[in-house]
């Protein structure tokens, strides 16, 4: 199997996964924190979605720079969110259709400025980059949730939730 059907099988799972989650979030619960020094509820789950267009950045330039190319999700609620999410996992299979599987191993940067964050092939980039750290916020999310006592939908199996008493 190429890089590119991996990603595009992964991405797809993933986004399905991104949205059962992000559909649960309450818009009214958005400036919510479980903590002083945690992210808001609305800004987690905008994280979240906006990291799903990063395979696009990495497909299609040399590098991400936060001080020229970044630009914060603008949504105003949850079916905002969803949208955007539909929208960019499109933008990032017509990317991933259009690659060149031996650009995979060219180098990427994350960077600020001239400060770099991260080099590392665009392959590892995606995945360290994009997918586990979308991973780690859809947990943090789920916690969230959790908290609010809002039901988890399952992403890999049932949900504690979804199980029959």
């Amino acid at each position: 199997m190429s890089i590119n059907r991996s990603f595009l099988l992964e991405l797809q799972h993933e986004v399905a996964s991104s949205r059962k989650i992000i559909s649960c979030v309450p818009t009214e619960m958005w400036d919510w924190k479980p903590h002083a020094k945690s992210m808001a509820l609305g800004d987690l789950s905008k994280h979240i979605v906006e990291l799903t267009v990063w395979t696009e950045y990495i497909l299609t330039k040399d590098y991400l720079d936060f001080q020229t190319d970044y630009r914060p999700v603008e949504a105003k609620n949850t079916e905002e969110l969803l949208l955007l999410l539909d929208k960019y996992e499109k933008v990032v299979i017509s990317a991933l259709n259009m690659f060149d599987e031996e650009q995979w191993m060219r180098e990427w940067k994350l960077k600020s400025g001239d400060h770099v964050i991260a080099e590392m092939p665009k392959v590892a980039a995606n995945r360290f980059i994009v997918n586990n750290h979308i991973y780690h916020h859809r947990g943090q999310l789920s916690v969230y949730l959790r908290l609010l006592d809002i039901a988890i939908p399952g992403m890999y199996g049932p949900s504690a939730d979804e199980m029959k008493k």
